[in-house]
């Protein structure tokens, strides 16, 4: 089973997120390394209705496989009142016993977020994707300054890890310097996976 690729994990329900781990997924793939983007079923209140085992269309669910074997993880959620939302957290909450066997220690994670406004709870999102991997025993990289579009974007990004704002461009396709900050933390990523497993 493939063992060294880097996983971006997410649930979007507008478009944002999933722009932003493709954006990350093009940073990462410029260095050579291998991607697999995965997705999760999305939460209902009514108890009887079901999504399908295979999506429609676009990404993969995510399994617990592919988080025990994957050498690095990225993780995005839209804002939800200042938290992740549920379908991605279901999905995080049912990894209790890869958290007790220690399956996930030491791989590097970055998160990642969307908000509907510029002060939508992003930092606080993306601390609770943080939390979940500290948790896990995980290594944390941010987005740091040295991106020079962090000190000039006007909407999304943030040092915590890449971000984009909708009502910004009143739109879920990423402006230039969103674009730029989740390809250049993608490509973060997977040059440090390559140094650890090196």
């Amino acid at each position: 089973m493939e063992k060294n690729f880097l996983l971006i994990l997410f649930y979007s329900a507008s478009g944002s997120v999933r722009h932003l781990a493709h954006a990350i997924a093009d940073g990462a793939e410029e260095t050579g390394m291998n991607i697999k983007i995965r997705t999760v079923p999305k939460v209902s209140a009514n108890s009887e209705k079901t999504e399908s085992a295979v999506p429609e269309k676009d990404e993969i669910y995510c399994s617990k496989d592919d988080l025990i074997n994957c050498s690095a993880i990225a993780i995005g959620s839209p804002t939800r009142f200042g938290s992740m939302a549920a379908p991605l957290k279901h999905f995080l909450d049912s990894t209790g016993d890869l958290w007790a066997t220690n399956a996930l220690e030491n791989k590097p994670g970055i998160a990642f977020t969307s908000t509907g406004s510029m002060h939508g709870g992003q930092e606080v999102t993306l601390f609770n994707i943080i939390t979940y991997m500290l948790h896990h025993g995980m290594i944390i990289l941010g987005s740091p300054y040295s991106f020079s579009e962090l000190n000039k974007s006007k909407s999304g990004g943030t040092p915590y890890g890449p971000s984009h704002v909708e009502s910004f461009n009143s739109s879920n396709e990423l402006t230039n310097d969103e674009y730029e900050i989740a390809k250049k933390s993608g490509a973060r990523l997977a040059n440090l996976i390559s140094k650890i497993n090196a």
